[in-house]
């Protein structure tokens, strides 16, 4: 396929097609990712998440500038619909965005959500997919941690970086929405800000008591609380140096494979259930799916029982 050669060949027009062509998900899309696939395993891939409001956009700016100052080349994912890489409103997300314009070695690609989140994950790990393949040796992957649909993609990170920042309300915003769980770093972004201590402090009461349920156990990771003022980069080489611990860590302890086959299992029994519903669907046809709609909300039958009926129908 031309264009898959051309990308791997490190034409960015070419790369930007063949990622709009990936997230149709046509016929073609499918065959693009197979010519891909072999070329994948090797980037760390970094999710950023959490609140909006905590300045993931300009950490992730940030971090990108001093990977690049290491020669090291970044792809990043924007799933944020309020991050500057994907249409924010303010002026000073344009004014970031500046930053990276033009620099060969960073490629930038937003998901736009087109009002639903359905399908975005997916989409999400096949355009990391891409940017994998394509030579990009870390791709940072920002979403905003406000639902499942956010989460499921950060657990496709080797990494994930929980952002948190002061003023935001009484609460830990990352304990609201579940986040901590999958946090392997967490960062008190605007540390400059009246309350970061006490955000840092019941951040670490959170980890010390999950430490505590879980057992003494030297070999297991233990989230590293960092501060930053991501407008001016203060603390932010700090965060890519637990980054990069977290990567050496992960392959030192087998942790990487581990990961890597959990999420491709996961993977293979999301795209299963969508390819067997879209088949299921396809042969009972969207006449028969409403007349059941309608039946079920005259409470003339309950879905479980219209599904077993249609399932017996498609056999």
């Amino acid at each position: 396929m031309e264009l898959v050669e051309k990308a791997l060949a490190g034409n960015r027009y070419a790369l930007a097609r063949l990622i709009s062509l990936i997230e149709d998900n046509g016929t073609e899309a499918r065959a693009a990712l197979a010519a891909l696939y072999p070329h994948t395993g090797q980037a760390h891939v970094v999710g950023v998440t959490g609140a909006p409001g905590t300045g993931k956009s300009t950490l992730v700016n940030e971090l990108t500038k001093v990977l690049r100052a290491q020669g090291t080349t970044v792809g990043i994912v924007a799933v944020d619909p309020s991050s500057p890489f994907s249409g924010g409103a303010l002026l000073g997300d344009r004014v970031r965005m500046r930053d990276l314009a033009g620099d060969q070695g960073v490629f930038i690609r937003s998901m736009a959500t087109r009002g639903s989140l359905g399908g975005l994950a997916r989409a999400t790990s096949d355009v990391v997919k891409v940017l994998d393949a394509a030579g990009f040796s870390v791709v940072l992957v920002e979403t905003v941690g406000a639902g499942q649909a956010e989460v499921d993609i950060a657990r496709t990170a080797h990494t994930t970086v929980v952002v948190e920042a002061p003023g935001l309300g009484d609460e830990v915003q990352a304990l609201k929405a579940g986040l901590l769980e999958i946090a392997d770093v967490l960062v008190v972004n605007k540390a400059d800000r009246p309350g970061a201590a006490q955000t840092a402090r019941a951040l670490e009461m959170v980890i010390n008591r999950n430490a505590v349920r879980g057992g003494a156990d030297d070999n297991v990771w233990r989230p590293p609380i960092l501060k930053t003022i991501a407008l001016d980069g203060s603390g932010v080489p700090e965060v890519l140096e637990v980054i990069v611990a977290h990567r050496e860590y992960l392959r030192a302890s087998g942790s990487w494979a581990e990961r890597e086959r959990a999420r491709v299992e996961t993977e293979l029994r999301n795209v299963l259930q969508q390819e067997l519903l879209d088949r299921l669907l396809a042969r009972v046809g969207e006449e028969q799916v409403q007349a059941w709609v309608e039946r079920i909300t005259a409470r003339e039958v309950d879905v479980y029982t219209a599904v077993r009926a249609v399932l017996d129908a498609a056999k």
